[in-house]
């Protein structure tokens, strides 16, 4: 819950700031070049704040710069855990007097921040059907199992990003649409020699959808290096469950 209010501030947050550039950058500096392209007869320049000044991309912006807080809110909590990898969490293991019920014990004791993880999470299931089955490959498939659990949590957790991948192409498209719609209405004006207003409602028809494909293009990219950290967290979370708990009760087994 306190992860969704914090979430729906900073989308409000970015909602506000991203209008307050539109309304006092973008928007006048598109006007201007408007206007200045009017005195002189002239069909308006393709200038950057003409590109960027019509609703459905200040729309996409909104949800580029949303989608890219939740990227790297993702690729900051993988890369903050990761040093777990490099910590062997069951070093007392191997001492006479600590046995591994103990160990477990020590891991549900662990602080919050670090029990969560999915390292820990996994390594204590894998540790608790041993315990309980005294069987290695009950553990070992206790490890696959959550593994493979992960692998369904991570892509549910990406869900709202390729959400939002998604709609941003589809909010340039209704820019698209909505010029057109505007251009042929001015279709009587353009077939008596005045092309300007038709020419205007065809930029806002193209420049949303220039703008929606570069945004989306750039959320692609950032998604799949997220996508390429998390699987990367699915080996090595296999791989030091089977080096540090399995090698290690098949010992003693």
């Amino acid at each position: 819950m306190k992860s969704s209010l914090i979430s729906f501030a900073v989308f409000f947050a970015i909602a506000i700031v991203v209008h307050l550039v539109y309304i006092g950058v973008i928007i006048p500096q598109a006007e201007q070049a408007t206007l200045a392209a009017l005195q002189e007869g002239q069909a308006v320049s393709r200038s950057l704040w003409v590109i960027l000044q019509d609703g459905e991309q200040e729309v996409c912006f909104i949800l580029m710069f949303y989608g890219i807080y939740l990227l790297g809110l993702g690729m900051f909590r993988l890369w903050s855990d990761n040093y777990l990898f490099d910590v062997d969490l069951l070093e007392e293991a191997d001492a006479e007097h600590h046995s591994l019920s103990e160990i477990l014990n020590d891991l549900s004791d662990l602080e919050d921040k670090i029990k969560s993880t999915p390292l820990v999470q996994t390594l204590s299931a894998s540790l608790r059907r041993y315990l309980i089955t005294n069987n290695v490959q009950n553990a070992s498939d206790a490890v696959t199992t959550s593994v493979d659990a992960l692998a369904v949590r991570i892509e549910a957790g990406n869900s709202m990003i390729r959400y939002l991948i998604w709609a941003i192409p589809s909010i340039g498209f209704i820019g698209t649409v909505r010029g057109i719609g505007v251009a042929l209405a001015k279709a009587d004006e353009a077939l008596a020699g005045d092309i300007v207003g038709m020419t205007s409602a065809l930029g806002v028809a193209f420049n949303s959808t220039l703008v929606a494909l570069f945004i989306s293009i750039i959320l692609m990219f950032l998604l799949h290096a997220l996508q390429k950290m998390q699987d990367e967290l699915l080996v090595k979370t296999q791989t030091y469950c089977e080096k540090t708990l399995l090698e290690r009760i098949s010992k003693t087994a």
